[in-house]
């Protein structure tokens, strides 16, 4: 079975603080603008369109909580945001959402406390180490309910991530590249459904 080595460890390790570092200096409040907006539109649509109402949503890769806010409060259930940064999380939970958690969390670790209708890989995917990346998988589909929604959105191609979506576990529900007015800016969005 795979496992980080040492020195893939001390690479997240930097990468966190490095993540932190940026937060507390507001590079990711780009997140918050127009530029993103159709990418986290696509999510919110998906997440209405194909899974139950009122469902309990987990945000792998939450950050501030953008998708949080971005989701109408009452067609929500329960909501979690799970990120690597604590930066980003202490102010994700200053916003004092209704049914919403928010907790920091290694992915590479990390396992769901609960089952959820809808799981999002938030901008998360790639950053798990290619060692781990199907272990990963396997846990959170863990963590989906029969029937649930897996949304994986992935800036411009993400070579080495796609790949793992193509499982029996999974129905591709729809596959859609978001663009935006921004010149080399899109992202892919996978919606799949577990069997």
């Amino acid at each position: 079975m795979s496992k980080l080595s040492l020195i893939d460890q001390f690479h997240i390790w930097r990468r966190k603080n490095r993540w932190n570092r940026q937060y507390k200096k507001g590079r990711w409040e780009y997140l918050k603008n127009d530029v993103e907006a159709p990418r986290y539109a696509k999510i919110v649509k998906a997440i209405k369109h194909h899974s139950k109402a009122n469902p309990s949503i987990l945000d792998l890769g939450a950050g501030e909580g953008v998708l949080r806010l971005r989701l109408d409060e009452e067609a929500i259930g329960y909501f979690l945001g799970v990120d690597f940064s604590k930066v980003s999380i202490k102010s994700a939970t200053k916003c004092n959402f209704n049914n919403a958690d928010f907790q920091v969390a290694d992915l590479h670790y990390y396992t769901p406390p609960q089952e959820f209708d809808v799981i999002v890989f938030n901008e998360a995917f790639y950053y798990i180490n290619d060692a781990v990346r199907a272990k990963v998988l396997k846990r959170i589909l863990g963590k989906l309910k029969q029937g649930g929604i897996l949304i994986n959105s992935i800036y411009k191609e993400g070579v080495g991530c796609w790949e793992y979506f193509d499982n029996p576990e999974l129905e591709q529900l729809d596959f859609t590249t978001v663009k935006t007015k921004k010149e080399g800016t899109y992202w892919k969005v996978g919606v799949y459904r577990k069997l």
